[in-house]
């Protein structure tokens, strides 16, 4: 299986993200579960794909062309995949991936799962999204998706398609029954 990352070239002042980050990592080497992410050596991007990488995993990065060096593409991955724009990285980290799961991160992190969401809401694919929401980062979020639910603007059906826990194993659960279902 493999799971692509959506998160943050920025390290997070919240020490429990990187604890996290090693947690789901030491997983997805001790179950042979390849990691697909951004591809830069930074951030939570690079805490991810170096802890993998020391696991001996299978780390697959993917950066546009412009971040090789803004975001520091990361030397030592499996596979760097180099993309002309944003939005082919987006269209290949989908194509190499089975399920999304959303760590904490900014602006390109929220482009990278709502696109995603759309995507699954207009049949493009039927993989799992899910967010880690590391102590409640995105409960906001996911309280104004509730709020535009009750505001007749999403759908119920879509806004099920984002799972969220603070618990790798419910997420787990939630990616394990989705690939059987």
């Amino acid at each position: 299986m493999k799971i692509c990352i959506f998160c943050g070239a920025n390290s997070s002042t919240d020490p429990e993200v990187e604890k996290k980050a090693k947690e789901v990592m030491t997983f997805f080497g001790q179950n042979k579960i390849e990691l697909v992410y951004g591809g830069a050596a930074i951030g939570i991007m690079g805490t991810l794909a170096t802890d993998l990488m020391v696991q001996g995993g299978r780390v697959t990065g993917v950066i546009p062309q412009l971040l090789m060096t803004k975001e520091v593409a990361h030397g030592g991955l499996t596979e760097l995949i180099v993309t002309k724009d944003m939005h082919e990285r987006k269209q290949k980290m989908y194509k190499l991936s089975d399920a999304f799961l959303i760590f904490p991160g900014g602006m390109g992190t929220l482009d990278e799962l709502f696109e995603i969401v759309t995507w699954r809401q207009i049949g493009i694919h039927g993989k799992p999204v899910a967010i880690m929401n590391i102590n409640g980062y995105y409960d906001s979020l996911l309280e104004f998706l509730d709020h535009a639910v009750k505001q007749g603007l999403i759908k119920q059906k879509d806004r099920n398609i984002i799972f969220a826990s603070q618990k790798w194993d419910d997420i787990w659960t939630h990616f394990a029954g989705s690939q059987n279902g």
